[in-house]
């Protein structure tokens, strides 16, 4: 499943089962069997956070397991990455939420060592990645090729003898549901049975950081529901987590923390549900525009998007009285707990999937 190249970003890269990668190459090292208890990353690139800090300022303080700081990626004279700084403490799962091209792919090809940086520097550990990192992790990319003529369980086989020690592949199979179509061809496998079988090889060097590249893109809701209880699953284990999304449900239900992204730069970072308090704090009405008489005067913050117009308010019961005394219609009228998409909305001004 590849995303559309969008001017922005350029081609991803791509995974062979013939060319072991970061997710299949090298002695694999075993995720830390500590399961932490979850740790908040930075709140906002514009306020103080461990991704600012300097290595003197945090003395005493454990660093995080990943620390990004300022980077920057151009290419030609397309800067797809911009000042991107953040921190991932370990045990969590860690989401970039943007559209396409916003520099999500671009940003986590550098962590991960596929691509280096115009400038900028990751740090594993409150140190510079050295050869072993590689080992460390495990990677889903969004476009993985795959041998011909292979059966899921020669697969998983084939990339487990690229390791010393491999988790063991019974573990593989149960815990990303294999099992009903562990003799089929590889390339006669549904959307959903390709990314299960994916992630299951991104899991075969038991990796300490999981990365998950646009893991549901193209899925229909079923299948995307039961890769994000799997992934869930293994985020229980410990296991560090990082995922790109442009799927805000996605970004809501599987990560405790979040940097959104567009235009290549972070525009806010936090807890899902802390940065919805941050910025709303008070609940949605919504109505059709053409419920909503021209020049209505109406005392309480509103505004116009698209075909809508929103309504914030921290009384619903007082709102719905001025409204039911008002001339606007209320057949279409709605009421809704701001989400991650009124939230990237209200800070770049249009819609995540435009």
């Amino acid at each position: 499943m590849s995303r559309p190249i969008d001017k922005t970003e350029p081609p991803k890269a791509t995974a062979s089962a013939l060319e072991p990668g970061p997710e299949a190459g090298g002695e694999p090292v075993p995720a830390d069997k500590d399961t932490p208890g979850r740790s908040a990353v930075a709140e906002s690139a514009a306020t103080p956070s461990s991704a600012s800090l300097s290595r003197g300022e945090r003395r005493g303080a454990a660093p995080p397991l990943l620390e990004v700081r300022h980077l920057h990626q151009r290419f030609g004279d397309v800067v797809a990455v911009e000042d991107v700084s953040f921190a991932i403490e370990k045990g969590v799962c860690f989401g970039l939420l943007g559209p396409n091209g916003a520099g999500k792919s671009t940003t986590i090809e550098i962590i991960e060592g596929i691509r280096k940086p115009t400038r900028g520097e990751v740090l594993y550990r409150g140190a510079p990645r050295d050869a072993g990192f590689k080992r460390r992790i495990g990677i889903q990319f969004q476009a993985t090729a795959l041998m011909d003529f292979l059966t899921v369980h020669d697969t998983l086989r084939t990339f487990a003898a690229m390791y010393p020690s491999p988790r063991p592949l019974k573990e593989l199979i149960a815990i990303c549901e294999l099992e009903a179509f562990l003799d089929r061809d590889v390339a006669k496998l549904s959307g959903g049975q390709r990314q299960r079988c994916l992630l299951a090889l991104a899991l075969v060097n038991d990796p300490e950081i999981l990365f998950l590249d646009e893991p549901t893109t193209g899925l229909d809701p079923q299948s995307r529901r039961n890769l994000w209880r799997l992934i869930d699953e293994i985020r229980a284990e410990g296991r560090t987590i990082v995922l790109t999304t442009h799927y805000m449900e996605e970004a809501e239900l599987l990560c405790d923390m979040l940097a959104i992204m567009d235009g290549g730069r972070i525009i806010e970072q936090g807890a899902p549900a802390a940065l919805l308090e941050k910025h709303y704090g008070h609940t949605l009405v919504t109505l059709d525009r053409t419920a909503w008489p021209a020049g209505m005067p109406f005392s309480e913050p509103h505004h116009f998007e698209d075909d809508t117009v929103v309504i914030e308010t921290r009384n619903v019961p007082a709102t719905l009285s001025a409204l039911a005394a008002s001339p606007a219609a209320l057949d279409s009228l709605r009421v809704k707990r701001p989400t991650l998409e009124d939230l990237f909305i209200k800070l770049t001004g249009h819609r995540l999937r435009e």
